[in-house]
């Protein structure tokens, strides 16, 4: 009786113990939670950064998010997030997602201070942006469209610009012609601090841009930055579950494969190019030390995307290749091409969980940044999210046509031996 007594004791007192544990841990993450949400409510005195992402789909707006997130470090301001600027089937106009439904705030604002669109316009904006003090800023006079604009800046001018400020509630009562002061930051000497001796914050609290503060392609100094763009849960949880429908439990390939027909005219103007153009120095090299662009590195020949796949598959073990394109109803040519080696590989596809339902993009690229290797497209920016993700976590990746000999093993296919494991976490 008294041995049982004892253990009771014992047992009651454990169990006292982990409850205690618990109920801290608990209050703890209540507090840090509070205390966060409590930061993104308070003022930043150093002043704020708004922009405008409305150029292109979103691998150029992830450029511009990058090189905007770097221009705001500099000049030591809180970043508004824009949201996603998107273009959807029978919409008249542009739609506004907001950041945090694909990506998460809180890994940014690790990085340098960041809130959302719609906790500034709440929190923030009724204290130190009301309607009469909405000035809108570009470099010089802006070109517009159809009715001529109040402000110079032309900020709301056109879609999507209108669209996005208006999701918001927002009008400009004038603009600000910020000349000759540019967005970069990093080649000209001393600009940051002309840009902080012109508008202090105290004086000039927000500073929104009709466009983004940055250039696109992104600057090499900036490419890094992507580390800090990690994925919300949401779009890490519908890669899982693509990964789940459609692959093998197995190592896989991922490939991009831009195939639109208005990406096969874009890349006819690569026989003129003497430069990179668009996304190119991600394999090229920024002074194009790497080799030369070509229409072949652009739009590459299905003789050529069938060998690459074949090598792949056969270094990573891969049982699938996972495929993602803008022209899925082209890869009949891709499986003429590949006839006799159907035993070698599967080749998979993006398949709607439910019929009609367009493919999910960011989970397409959520899942291709974790593949044993990934073969993409030089000089397309849907390309460039991956390969900049994957050089982040350091895993391998390949181009289509490149370097120029394809036929030839090249450094990106032989680090990609069996023994560097795609991540599986998601």
């Amino acid at each position: 009786m008294v041995s049982d007594c004892l253990l009771y004791n014992v047992h009651s007192e454990s169990i006292m113990r982990q409850t205690a544990l618990f109920l801290s841990t608990l209050c703890l993450l209540i507090a840090s939670s509070t205390s966060e949400e409590s930061a993104a409510n308070e003022v930043d005195e150093r002043g704020y950064i708004l922009f405008c992402p409305c150029m292109g789909r979103f691998g150029n707006q992830m450029d511009y998010f990058l090189g905007t997130l770097s221009f705001a470090k500099e000049l030591n301001r809180t970043l508004v997030l824009a949201p996603w600027v998107e273009y959807h089937m029978r919409q008249p106009k542009s739609i506004q997602v907001p950041f945090d439904e694909y990506f998460r705030v809180d890994k940014v604002a690790k990085y340098h201070p960041a809130i959302t669109m719609e906790t500034f316009m709440s929190e923030i904006a009724p204290k130190i942006w009301p309607p009469s003090k909405r000035i809108s800023f570009c470099y010089q006079q802006r070109q517009a469209y159809g009715e001529p604009p109040t402000d110079p800046c032309a900020a709301k001018n056109g879609n999507p610009p209108g669209p996005f400020w208006d999701t918001y509630g927002i009008d400009f009562v004038s603009s600000e012609l910020h000349s000759p002061l540019s967005y970069d930051l990093w080649n000209v000497a001393g600009e940051a601090e002309r840009w902080r001796r012109r508008y202090p914050p105290h004086r000039w609290p927000v500073l929104a841009f009709a466009g983004s503060p940055a250039s696109y392609p992104v600057l090499e100094v900036n490419a890094g930055l992507q580390r800090h763009f990690q994925w919300s849960e949401a779009v890490r949880e519908r890669a899982r579950q693509l990964r789940r429908r459609l692959l093998p439990a197995a190592p896989f390939v991922g490939v991009h494969l831009r195939l639109g027909s208005d990406w096969e005219r874009a890349c006819a103007h690569t026989r003129q190019a003497t430069g990179n153009m668009f996304s190119s120095a991600q394999c090229l090299g920024y002074r194009q030390q790497h080799g030369r662009l070509t229409e072949r590195l652009c739009y590459p020949d299905w003789p050529t995307v069938a060998r690459q796949m074949r090598r792949a598959a056969r270094q990573t073990r891969a049982p699938a290749v996972y495929v993602a394109t803008d022209a899925p109803e082209r890869l009949d040519r891709l499986r003429r091409e590949l006839r006799g080696h159907e035993q070698e590989f599967e080749l998979v596809t993006w398949q709607p969980a439910e019929p009609g339902r367009p493919a999910d993009a960011h989970a397409e690229l959520a899942l291709l940044a974790r593949a044993n290797l990934f073969i993409g497209n030089c000089v397309s920016s849907f390309s460039a999210v991956v390969f900049r993700e994957r050089d982040a976590l350091g895993l391998p990746s390949a181009f289509w046509a490149f370097p120029e000999d394809s036929d030839s093993e090249s450094e990106s296919d032989r680090d990609a031996d069996p023994a560097r494991r795609g991540r599986d976490e998601l």
